[in-house]
C-alpha cells in the first residue's frame, strides 16, 4: 500500500523501458538487442559453470574478468569496476562521483535513465539542449559544473562525437568528473578509453548487452584511474559486494577472449545498418547518421505515432518516445538481413495505405 512508502519514493519517476512482448512471433526492435548471438565460447563457458560450483558465493572481486578486460585494452586491473549491467555501472557513478554542490550537466535528449539517477540520488543537474541537428555541441559544456556525462555515441540519436573534440572537453575541464558512455562505440566509434592516461578525472563506461550479444547477462564495466575506481568499489561494497555471479564471470571472459567474434558481428550490424538506412531513405523516411546498433527516423509526411501503432499491429515493436523534439521520430533497431525486410516491407505498406 502506498501509505507505506517514503516520501522519496513517492515522487520517483522511474525509468521506462522498452516493452517485452509476451507473446512468441513479435519482431523485436525496440530495446537495441543485437540480433546476433553471443560466442559459442560463452555458451561454453557457462556450461561448465552448471554444477556443484553455484552453491557457492563468487568472487567478490571477480578479479578474473578484470584482469581480461584490462588486458584487452592495455590497462591495469586496478583500472577496471564491474557490475550488473552498465546502469548498475552508472547507479554507482552517479551516488559516488556526481553528487556535487554544482549542477551535473548531460544533453536534453539522451539516456533517459540519467535524469532518474538524479533524482534517486538527490543530484541537481542540468540539461543541455542539442543542435537543430541533434548534435552534442561540447562547447556548451565549458562551464563550471559538478560532472559531466554524456554516451557517445548518443543515444537515442546515434550521432558520434570524434576523440579530438572529447580530448578538447577534458582539457577544459579539470574540475570535475567526466563520463563518457560507451554503450555503443563497438558500431562504428572510437574509445575514448586511449584518454584516460592523461586524465584522471575521465571514467568511461561500456557494457557486453550490444556488441558482444549479452543483454541477459547483465555483465557492465567501468574504467578509469586508480583512484576514481576505489570510489566506485567503496560504493559498492556498501551496496552488494558479489555484483557478478559465475555463470557472468564466465561468459564474460569468453566474449572478451573471442575478438573474431566480436568483430565479425560488429561489421554484420554495421553492414545491414547501412543498407537499412538505404531502403529506409527510399520510403520518404529522414535518417540520423547512427554509430549505434540503430536508427533515428522520421517520414515528414506521416505521424511517428500513428506508424509506430500499424508497426505494432503487424507484430513489428519499434520504439516511439513521447516527449518533446522526439515525438515524430522512431528509433529501431538493427536486425538481421531478413528481419530487416520484413520491417522494410512492412512500412512500405502502411505509406501506401
Amino acid at each position: 500500500m502506498e501509505k507505506y512508502w517514503s516520501d522519496l519514493v513517492k515522487q520517483l519517476r522511474p525509468y521506462e523501458p522498452g516493452e517485452q512482448p509476451c507473446m512468441d512471433g513479435v519482431l523485436k526492435l525496440n530495446t537495441n538487442e543485437n540480433p546476433f548471438g553471443p560466442s559459442p565460447k560463452v555458451l561454453s563457458a557457462i556450461e561448465a559453470q552448471l554444477g556443484n560450483q553455484l552453491r557457492l558465493y563468487p568472487p567478490p572481486n571477480a578479479d578474473l574478468l578484470k584482469q581480461a578486460i584490462a588486458d584487452y585494452y592495455g590497462l591495469k586491473d586496478s583500472q577496471i569496476f564491474l557490475g550488473n549491467g552498465s546502469d548498475e555501472i552508472l547507479a554507482h557513478v552517479f551516488n559516488g562521483l556526481l553528487k556535487k554542490a554544482l549542477p551535473l550537466l548531460f544533453p536534453d535528449i539522451t539516456y533517459s535513465f540519467y535524469p532518474v539517477f538524479c533524482q534517486l540520488y538527490d543530484i541537481d543537474f542540468k540539461e543541455i539542449p542539442l543542435k537543430d541537428d541533434l548534435s552534442i555541441d561540447l562547447a556548451d559544456y565549458e562551464v563550471p559544473n559538478g560532472g559531466i556525462i554524456f554516451p557517445n555515441p548518443n543515444a537515442p540519436t546515434g550521432r558520434l562525437l570524434a576523440i579530438g573534440e572529447i580530448e578538447h572537453l577534458l582539457k577544459a575541464n579539470r574540475n570535475s568528473v567526466v563520463v563518457i558512455d560507451e554503450a555503443y562505440v563497438d558500431f562504428g566509434g572510437q574509445s575514448s578509453i586511449g584518454l584516460l592516461t592523461d586524465n584522471p578525472n575521465l571514467i568511461v563506461t561500456q557494457t557486453m548487452s550490444k556488441s558482444r550479444s549479452m543483454a541477459g547477462m547483465r555483465i557492465g564495466f567501468a574504467l578509469g584511474s586508480a583512484d576514481l575506481i576505489k570510489g566506485l568499489e567503496r560504493v559498492k561494497n556498501s551496496f552488494n559486494s558479489y555484483p557478478l555471479g559465475h555463470l557472468q564471470i564466465a561468459a564474460g571472459i569468453s566474449a572478451i577472449e573471442d575478438s573474431d567474434h566480436f568483430k565479425d558481428t560488429c561489421q554484420r550490424v554495421i553492414h545491414n545498418r547501412a543498407k537499412l538506412t538505404i531502403k529506409l531513405e527510399e520510403l520518404g523516411f529522414s535518417v540520423v547518421p547512427s554509430a549505434g546498433n540503430f536508427v533515428l527516423v522520421r517520414h515528414f509526411r506521416a505521424s511517428a505515432l500513428k506508424i509506430y501503432g500499424q508497426l505494432k499491429n503487424n507484430g513489428i515493436l519499434v520504439r516511439h518516445f513521447n516527449k518533446q523534439r522526439l515525438d515524430n521520430f522512431l528509433r529501431i533497431t538493427v536486425g538481421t538481413t531478413e528481419q530487416n525486410d520484413q520491417l522494410v516491407a512492412t512500412l512500405a505498406d502502411i505509406l501506401r495505405s
